[in-house]
């Protein structure tokens, strides 16, 4: 049994590796260092209800203080982890002495992509990833405010409905020919771009960005062509990327930039596991590895992590899922997420199910109201079953 495990990272999937760590028994000391200066909470409300001002700040938290302490759990808030020495086994903490560790869980997550063009990196176009970020959004948005969203994911989609919702001027701004309609689909394209255009929010599609100009209180995202979309405030919703810097600087296997692991979500290294945003993991159902940005598999992952220290034989064997609300619309999904090749679509907008598959093979399914179909497509997906 290892002596100290210290988890570096305080988001879903490191609070689930230590509830699952003490759930199955585990009796080692265990610390999490967390770089944000807030107990763990929830992100998926960050461009919902909390952006819309329909929930509380405290209500975006897991767990309470009461809950570290009642299970053991050392928790560190503020603290950045600089340095990752595996033959000593160290991390080093920004401004503090090193702590020792026998194993490490990694669940440090990702950070907001910006545009790699002129302006793209000034602090006036904003992002959504923390609770600050969302704050300062809604600090900048009233009901005669314009707003830019550039980019069509989920992220963005959400965020650009709940400003709608609070009565802003949106366009959505995408490279996409629909919100979308690479990852899903032209069918589930045509139902998201519907739901946006209630809400009034205007879609800018198949364009490029060439940079952002602007300062005070007035912007301009500068597209291909010489078009210009000007706004009060602009927002950048184009992905994220894992963080990986502190595996990659102490030599554990990384590819596709993220952090390789086996189904326990064992790295390179046996001292280490990787969990969430920032894990290629192999998924023992699946046969293959696959990032997931989900924060369901967050979950799933921290608590395979978590309960494998403790010794137990878990390991991520399920179909990745999510829920997305866009407005008042939910989507929920099921898939793979590493391709398709047929799509077929059943219902229309007030209820659906778009059936994804490889080779006749079900790889996922997108569903709205809808639920029985959820649930069917997770077993279909799992079993390698065909389509229905």
């Amino acid at each position: 049994m290892s002596e100290r495990i210290v988890i570096v990272g305080g988001g879903p999937a490191g609070l689930a590796a230590a509830r699952a760590y003490r759930d199955e028994g585990g009796r080692a000391a265990v610390s999490i260092f967390a770089a944000e200066t807030h107990l763990p909470y929830r992100r998926p409300p960050l461009t919902k209800e909390f952006l819309r001002g329909e929930l509380a700040r405290a209500e975006l938290d897991i767990e309470t203080p009461s809950w570290f302490e009642e299970n053991d759990v050392d928790l560190h808030l503020g603290a950045k982890v600089t340095a990752l020495d595996l033959d000593r086994g160290i991390i080093e903490v920004a401004g503090k002495q090193g702590f020792g560790f026998d194993a490490c869980v990694l669940a440090t997550g990702s950070e907001p992509l910006r545009l790699p063009v002129p302006g793209g990196y000034e602090p006036g176009v904003m992002t959504i990833r923390s609770v600050e970020d969302s704050e300062r959004l809604s600090r900048a948005v009233s009901s005669t405010t314009s707003v830019a969203v550039v980019g069509s994911g989920f992220i963005g989609c959400e965020a650009a409905a709940s400003l709608a919702m609070r009565g802003a001027r949106v366009t959505v701004v995408t490279m996409e020919d629909a919100p979308q309609s690479e990852r899903l689909g032209a069918a589930a394209a045509r139902f998201i771009t519907a739901w946006l255009t209630e809400h009034g929010v205007r879609i800018v599609s198949g364009v490029t960005v060439e940079g952002f100009s602007g300062d005070g209180d007035r912007r301009e995202v500068r597209l291909g062509g010489g078009k210009v979309v000007a706004a009060d405030v602009v927002v950048c919703a184009v992905g994220v990327s894992a963080r990986v810097s502190l595996a990659e600087e102490a030599g554990i296997e990384i590819r596709n930039g993220r952090i390789v692991t086996d189904q326990a979500l064992r790295s390179s290294h046996p001292r280490v596991r990787a969990a969430g945003d920032i894990a290629l993991a192999l998924n023992a159902r699946a046969g293959r590895h696959l990032p997931v940005e989900h924060w369901g598999e967050a979950l799933n992952q921290g608590a395979v992590a978590g309960a494998s220290l403790a010794g137990s034989e878990k390991e991520w064997d399920v179909a990745p899922g999510f829920w997305s609300t866009i407005g008042t619309r939910t989507v929920k999904q099921v898939a793979w997420g590493d391709g398709h090749d047929d799509v077929v679509v059943d219902g229309d907008a007030r209820g659906f199910a778009i059936w994804y598959a490889n080779k006749g093979i079900a790889s996922g399914v997108l569903t709205h109201n809808r639920d029985e179909d959820y649930e069917r497509g997770r077993k279909l997906v799992e079993e390698g079953a065909p389509l229905p």
